[in-house]
């Protein structure tokens, strides 16, 4: 049976911060000049402030890797795995890992770093700007089980950026499927990183699947949050913990303990 969220980080109502990395070998953004140890001070950097501010949870990802793909190269997954690997003794919260949109490499990631959870689109398929995205979740779970990582939670993304979905059914409907195909939560997003999820769609995941959990993926914020956890089972924060909430920029001190110190309030009241 798969764990609940407060089984897995602590508590109930998690907070999962975002670690963006900075763009990594052979993609555009990356900077040969800086190097991995650029790469090590800007995640560690962001990782510190965060856990200093009391999140639940952390998730690595490539988010500067744009333009993205729907299949890496080996270097991305090996770059992450250096720099986590370097950083593991100063996580002291439960960590996931994401690889922009490769849900194989993330799994593989994964196992090499131990993290505890994938954050990808594991079930459906989706026409993108990226591409058609098709996961086909019995390939995935299959290849996770050969490389030993049964472990690894799927956060699945039934609602994935930048994409729309093939077919005419619901997000409800997506949403039961996923969970009978045995997915461990999933994840309503809006547009874009940072743009607001539809409150509608979280409600209607909610609804269908109760004893799943259902997280909220983007446009999380201090002012939201109140509204967005009375349905939700946990939220992913990345933008709106940023300087002047610019996804590209590094965390801010102030605005993560705002957010964590109204999540604090929230868990109380509600507890």
């Amino acid at each position: 049976m798969s764990l609940s969220l407060d089984q897995r980080f602590g508590t109930p109502k998690p907070v999962i911060a975002m670690l963006h990395f900075p763009g990594l070998p052979g993609r555009p953004r990356h900077n040969r000049a800086l190097g991995r140890s650029h790469l090590v001070d800007v995640v560690g950097r962001d990782l510190e402030t965060v856990q200093a501010a009391g999140v639940d949870g952390v998730l690595f990802c490539n988010e500067n890797d744009i333009p993205y793909q729907l299949v890496v190269g080996p270097e991305i997954p090996a770059a992450m795995a250096a720099v986590i690997g370097e950083l593991r003794a100063s996580v002291r919260v439960p960590f996931g890992v994401n690889i922009l949109w490769d849900a194989k490499a993330s799994v593989a990631l994964a196992r090499a770093t131990g993290a505890a959870f994938v954050r990808e689109v594991v079930t459906g398929v989706y026409e993108s700007d990226l591409g058609l995205i098709s996961p086909a979740i019995g390939d995935l779970a299959a290849y996770r089980t050969a490389i030993g990582a049964d472990d690894v939670a799927f956060f699945d993304n039934i609602a994935p950026e930048f994409s729309s979905p093939l077919g005419t059914r619901s997000i409800a409907d997506r949403a039961r499927s996923a969970a009978f195909l045995g997915v461990d939560a999933i994840l309503i997003s809006g547009p874009s990183a940072g743009v607001p999820f539809v409150m509608s769609d979280l409600r209607m995941a909610k609804d269908a699947v109760p004893d799943i959990p259902v997280i909220a993926n983007t446009g999380v914020n201090a002012e939201r949050l109140d509204e967005i956890l009375a349905v939700a089972d946990g939220v992913i924060v990345g933008t709106s913990i940023k300087v002047d909430g610019d996804t590209w920029s590094r965390v801010d001190p102030a605005r993560a303990e705002h957010l964590m110190d109204t999540a604090r309030t929230i868990r109380a009241k509600r507890s």
